[in-house]
Order: C-alpha cells, then sequence, then structure tokens
C-alpha cells in the first residue's frame, strides 16, 4: 500500500506545467487571506460521516425506543399518570349525623367550614355533656390543601361508640389543575351522603341541672370529683350522667387551643375520666340496704327486732382481755330497728347483722358475696356503659391481695357498711337500686332514647322484703341522714353513705343513692362527691336534692304515676 501511494504521487508530478512550477510572490493574487481567500479546501473524510451516520442512528433508536415504551408497553401507566397529573380525585367528606336529647334537643350538629370542603362539629355550650358525647377528629390535609384522610371520626363517648352510624358516606370529587397545580375546574361526581342521627335517652335539662349541682357542691367543699347518674328503673335508659371535672368537647374537636387541651391531661382531678362509668369507690353506707335484703331474704332477723347502739360496738379480745376490738359507729344512734337503722344509718346495726353478735345471728361473708353478686356488685355494666367490675371482699381476695392473711371477724364487719376492699362504680348502684325499686328484677343501663335494657331476675325474694327496705328508705328523706330530698312536689326514698378513704383515712367519699317517686317507683339514682375532708360543708345528699327540686318544678311528667318509663 504504502509503494503504491508513492507511484501515484510520482506520477501525477511529472504531468505538472512549467507555469505551475515557477510560480513567485509577484505572481501570486491579491486575495484577503482574513476572510480565507485563495485557500484550498480539504474535502471531509468518510470517517467524519461515519461517525455522525453511527450518532443520529443512535438517537434515532432511543427516540423509537422511548416512544414505544410510551405508547405501547406502559401505556396504560403513563396514561394515568397524566391523568393524574391534572386530575385530582377527592373524598367530599359527609356530614355526620346529629346527636339529640330525648325531646330533640340538639347536642352535636354540622356547621360548614369557610372552606366548603368539609363540615364543623358543633356541640352544645352548657356544661356537662362533653364526658357523655365525647369529641371527633377531623380527616387531615396535605401542603396542597388535599385530604389524605377521608373520615371524621369519634374519639370517645358516643360520638366514638356509634361512629358507624353518625359516619355517612363520602362523595368523590374530581378537580383539574394546570402543570403549577393551580385549580382549574372542579366536579362532583357522587354526593356524600349523611351520616344517621342518634336520639339520646338524655333529657338536657336535666342533665344540665345535675352537673350544676354536682359540680357546685364538689367546688364548694373542696372534693376531687364527683359523678351522678339517674336511670330509668323499668327500661333501663339513662336520663342524666354526669362526672366533674370533665373537658370541653368543642375544644378537643378543634384542637387549636393547645394549653388548654395539656391541661386536661395534668389535672389531677382528672377531667377526661368519666366518673360515672369508670370511678370505682368505696361505696360507705350505701351498701346497707342490699344487706338488709339479704338478713330478710335468709330470716336471721325479725325487721321489727331493735338492736342498741351505744356509738361503738365492742368485741372481746380472746388473746387479751384487757384490749377488746371497737368497732365505731357515727354517732350513738340508740335502739333500732331495720327502717330505723336504714334511716338514721346506724352502723352498730348492720356490724351485727353482717357478722353477728353475742345471741344475733349474722350472715357471715360467705353470705354477703352471694347477695351482693345477685345485685350485679362486681359485674361490670353492659354495652356503651361498659366499665370496671368493681370488687367485694372475700377470704380468697383478702389471702391473695394481703400476703396470705386469713380473714377475720373485723373485715366481716367493715365489708357489712361498705368499708375496707369493696369497690363499685356509680352506675353499678344505680343499676342495683332498680332491683330494690322494681322489686324483683335488675334493668341495665342504655343509652339510645326507646331501648329496653337486658334484665336480670333476682332470688325470688317476698315483697314484704322490698316493702320493709323501701320504707326504711323513705324514712331517711322525712326523718333520717337524707332529709335535704324531702323536697315539696315530690317523694324520694334514698340512703347516704360516707366512706373514709386516705392513708389516715383523712378524706371521705360522700354519697346518696335512691329512687322516687317512692309510691311508684321509675327512677334510680346514684351521686357520689370523691375525696374531700371530713368537714365538708356540701354533701352528696345536698348536691342531688338541686337536681330533684329541678325535677319536681321543671319536669313534672316525670312524676306522673300513669306511666312507667321515661317519656
Amino acid at each position: 500500500m504504502p509503494g503504491n501511494f508513492f507511484k501515484k504521487r510520482k506520477k501525477r508530478l511529472l504531468n505538472l506545467d512549467p507555469d505551475e512550477v515557477f510560480l513567485d510572490s509577484s505572481n501570486i493574487p491579491n486575495y484577503d487571506v482574513n476572510q480565507f481567500e485563495g485557500r484550498i479546501e480539504k474535502p471531509i473524510g468518510r470517517r467524519v460521516f461515519f461517525i455522525l451516520g453511527v450518532f443520529f442512528a443512535l438517537v434515532f433508536l432511543v427516540v423509537v425506543v422511548r416512544a414505544a415504551n410510551l405508547d405501547i408497553f406502559n401505556f396504560s401507566y403513563y396514561n394515568q399518570r397524566s391523568a393524574n397529573n391534572r386530575l385530582r380525585k377527592e373524598a367530599v367528606p359527609a356530614y355526620r349525623g346529629i346527636i339529640t336529647d330525648r325531646n330533640g334537643v340538639n347536642l352535636a350538629w354540622n356547621e360548614p367550614s369557610p372552606d366548603s370542603a368539609t363540615s364543623l362539629r358543633k356541640y352544645i355550650t352548657d356544661e356537662g355533656f362533653s364526658l357523655l358525647l365525647g369529641f371527633v377528629k377531623y380527616p387531615k390535609k396535605d401542603s396542597s390543601g388535599f385530604f389524605y384522610e377521608n373520615e371524621t371520626l369519634g374519639q370517645d363517648g358516643v360520638e366514638k361508640y356509634f361512629n358507624n352510624i353518625l359516619t355517612g358516606k363520602n362523595g368523590v370529587k374530581l378537580t383539574e389543575v394546570d402543570a403549577a397545580g393551580k385549580t382549574i375546574s372542579q366536579s362532583v361526581l357522587n354526593q356524600p351522603e349523611q351520616g344517621g342521627s342518634v336520639a339520646l335517652s338524655i333529657d338536657a335539662g336535666i342533665q344540665k341541672a345535675l352537673y350544676a349541682s354536682l359540680a357546685s357542691a364538689a367546688s364548694k367543699s373542696n372534693f376531687l370529683g364527683g359523678a351522678a347518674v339517674i336511670m330509668d328503673a323499668k327500661t333501663g335508659e339513662i336520663l342524666a350522667s354526669a362526672s366533674y371535672p370533665e373537658y370541653s368537647s368543642q375544644v378537643m374537636t378543634d384542637g387549636s387551643d393547645t394549653a388548654l387541651i395539656n391541661s386536661y391531661f395534668t389535672n389531677k382531678g382528672k377531667p377526661s375520666l368519666d366518673r360515672v362509668v369508670y370511678g370505682l369507690f368505696a361505696p360507705g353506707s350505701t351498701i346497707k340496704p342490699f344487706l338488709a335484703m339479704a338478713a330478710l331474704n335468709e330470716k336471721i332477723i325479725d325487721p321489727e327486732k331493735k338492736i342498741l347502739s351505744t356509738g361503738s360496738l365492742i368485741v372481746p379480745n380472746p388473746y387479751d382481755p384487757s384490749k377488746p376490738n371497737i368497732f365505731k359507729d357515727w354517732k350513738v344512734n340508740g335502739w333500732t330497728n331495720m327502717q330505723e337503722a336504714l334511716a338514721v344509718s346506724s352502723d352498730v346495726y348492720f356490724y351485727e347483722l353482717g357478722g353477728g353478735f353475742k345471741g344475733q345471728e349474722g350472715l357471715g361473708i360467705t353470705r354477703i358475696d352471694t347477695y351482693l353478686k345477685d345485685f350485679l356488685f362486681g359485674t361490670p355494666t353492659a354495652d356503651f356503659y361498659k366499665g370496671p367490675n368493681g370488687n367485694i371482699p372475700t377470704p380468697d381476695w383478702k389471702k391473695k391481695n394481703f400476703n396470705g392473711e386469713d380473714w377475720l371477724l373485723g373485715d366481716t364487719y367493715h365489708t357489712a357498711i361498705g368499708q375496707y376492699g369493696t369497690q363499685v362504680t356509680p352506675l353499678q348502684l344505680a343499676r342495683a337500686m332498680t332491683g330494690i325499686a322494681n322489686g324483683g328484677y335488675i334493668s341495665e343501663p342504655v343509652i339510645l332514647k326507646g331501648e329496653t335494657g337486658m334484665r336480670t331476675n333476682l332470688p325470688n325474694i317476698p315483697q314484704a322484703d322490698y316493702d320493709v327496705v323501701r320504707g326504711g328508705m323513705r324514712l331517711a328523706v322525712t326523718n333520717g341522714t337524707a332529709i335535704a330530698l324531702n323536697v315539696p312536689g315530690i317523694k324520694v326514698a334514698a340512703k347516704t353513705g360516707t366512706a373514709q378513704v386516705g392513708a389516715n383515712n383523712e378524706l371521705v367519699h360522700s354519697w346518696v343513692e335512691g329512687f322516687f317517686p317512692y309510691d311508684n317507683p321509675r327512677y334510680t339514682f346514684a351521686l357520689v362527691l370523691e375525696r374531700g375532708p371530713t368537714s365538708y360543708q356540701v354533701s352528696a345528699m345536698r348536691a342531688m336534692s338541686g337536681a330533684i327540686s329541678w325535677i319536681a318544678q321543671n319536669a313534672p311528667q316525670y312524676l306522673s304515676s300513669t306511666t312507667t318509663s321515661a317519656l
């Protein structure tokens, strides 16, 4: 190859003309070399064309492959992404159902929000409803203002328990946006459907009156808190249920006042605790009517037999006669029969009824345990009102909780007056009282208007025994410890109680329970003021009298002797 190249070049030189060889500077044309005049152009080589051809072929191939990927292999995927980039499918939140009281008074409802995208949950402004109603949490939005949660959810109380009823069906909205995310147009594909309404058994007027009276008594006498409930003895419908202190449903739902919300969780009064359902308390003397029912049915005492209270029961100590065991009464009550003992709340009478003394037979802890369980103590309330079990102290319970210690007679005495390890909720006490009011069956509490709670039959106790106990509770109102409930226009039967609590018994729970009207029992109630000083000025009895008086003056329909259930 090199040889051939030189041969060709040599042959060409031999053919040059003389004038092509003998050129000098005088013969050079006048070219503008700055404009590349007079330059001999060199042809572009084939290699450059080849490289450029390969490059453009590769570019074309990439374009073809990408087009095929977009238009053939992944058409559906990229088509959907393209649509989503300009069309956003959003849920249109449905309005929650309205919550009303039994008379149609709105307790929770909806109002349009300023952005028209959802609704705002609003609650009755009166105090006393929040722990019953609960609150909701709104669906959340992303930074672009679009919802990434679709439902408003109930977080407590009625809002949570009936969330499936109150929650409606969300609609669907398409929003068209441009490349910058700016909304161009909107259209609703499916309209939202509002949730179902819930009518509670609560009477809003009674609820307000009960809470106001409870809160006033607790604050005036420096009690930590309190709870009160009124229920229909026949159907189990709750007419009013108040717990103090409480949070605000509106504040919790709005969620903007973080300082106030945080204070709810640090408040020693525990405003998020519904004491009616979840508060466990020593019942004190409110347990005595049920002990009386047990003693009558077991025929261990004639209701007319009188027992002397000189202020204490002194039991000889077989190990050291110089140090007898002394069980104090709250005062000298003298000679009392069963109804009188209930009226003045004689501890000595019920010490002897529970554990026996000298010639008087006692029930003993086994029968006490059996009868209290018959009245559903130690059994949680059901459904919406499902709460803790509570406790009835027994020998087995003591062994388990006190390092195997044996049960003593003094333990029975203390249990017979509602002390020691006895624990009940206010709702359990009101439920048990329906057994005495009805004279044979217990109604389970319910929260919906027109609903009837499950019934539990009591042992076959003679009606005469119920009459004795009911008469003693009426006597407590007319001439005993519950005389503050002897209000005009309504006959109430009641039993008060005071339970000592604290490491040194330095605090007390103040109790009252009962039913009304006395001649035709329809409603039972229980109220407790929690952990107050022993020198308290306003008792549970005084607190309950405020609500009872309000009913007598403002809601006489609940006192009718011709109707057997809440209106």
